[in-house]
């Protein structure tokens, strides 16, 4: 686990240069330890969020998909899932439902491409690849969601990623640009699910964007399925799935 968080926040594809403001509860002097103690994995790291943690004497720290505890001090960290022993819960999921639901909040419906019911009950976010396996067969069950009350709005995540080693756009990425900037985004999302490339095409699009959101958010891989209230469901799940966990968390509903 420590050779993965030091390759995220080493070689992460976010940069230190856009990192987000610390919480209100975060004394000055501590975020600037804490910024340079997350700094010595190396350059390339953004720091999306800093906020105090239950955990007395450390500091809840998301960086590059990561989320980290740190001391005030900045000489310890801890990566892993804090739980309440009493409650039974993990508060690190949520944080991470929080953070989630905020990011997710920023991509306006004209960005995303949705297939929805009149009155949803819910609504899914869902990072997505045309080509894959469990992509698919997601989509192919797309006419189960809606008759359920589920509204389903998918956000570009080729998981070739956006460039290939030598610089040039990758396959999946060049494919789903085509996919977002088609005249008809749904039938030609749709089309790509079934194994239809898309007609290339190209014009000012989120797909890049997109990608780079889903990495903040923790996305090694599609489909990843978020909730309203910012809870990740995991990957490939059936329409009852989802209205057995809305059963459970009302505050998912739409």
């Amino acid at each position: 686990m420590w050779k993965k968080l030091a390759l995220a926040l080493c070689l992460g594809s976010l940069t230190v240069g856009v990192a987000a403001a610390a919480d209100d509860g975060v004394p000055p002097a501590v975020e600037k330890t804490l910024r340079a103690a997350i700094g010595n994995f190396g350059p390339n790291v953004r720091i999306d969020s800093i906020a105090p943690s239950p955990l007395p004497g450390f500091y809840q720290v998301i960086a590059s998909g990561q989320l980290v505890y740190l001391s005030a001090d900045g000489k310890y960290m801890m990566n892993g899932d804090l739980v309440d022993v009493a409650a039974r819960k993990s508060l690190s999921d949520g944080a991470w439902a929080g953070f989630r639901k905020a990011q997710l909040a920023t991509v306006p419906a004209a960005q995303r491409i949705i297939f929805a019911p009149p009155h949803p009950k819910t609504t899914l976010t869902v990072f997505t690849d045309v080509n894959c396996g469990f992509c698919r067969q997601l989509h192919e069950h797309i006419d189960d969601f809606t008759k359920a009350g589920i509204a389903v709005e998918y956000l570009a995540w080729p998981r070739e990623g956006v460039t290939t080693t030598a610089g040039r756009p990758t396959p999946t990425y060049t494919e789903m640009v085509s996919v977002w900037c088609a005249a008809d985004r749904k039938a030609s999302f749709t089309a790509a699910k079934e194994g239809h490339a898309p007609k290339p095409a190209q014009c000012d699009n989120p797909v890049k964007q997109q990608f780079e959101l889903g990495e903040r958010l923790g996305v090694n891989g599609t489909p990843a399925v978020f909730t309203a209230d910012g809870r990740q469901l995991g990957g490939y799940v059936t329409a009852e799935q989802v209205l057995d966990d809305l059963r459970k968390h009302p505050a998912a509903g739409g």
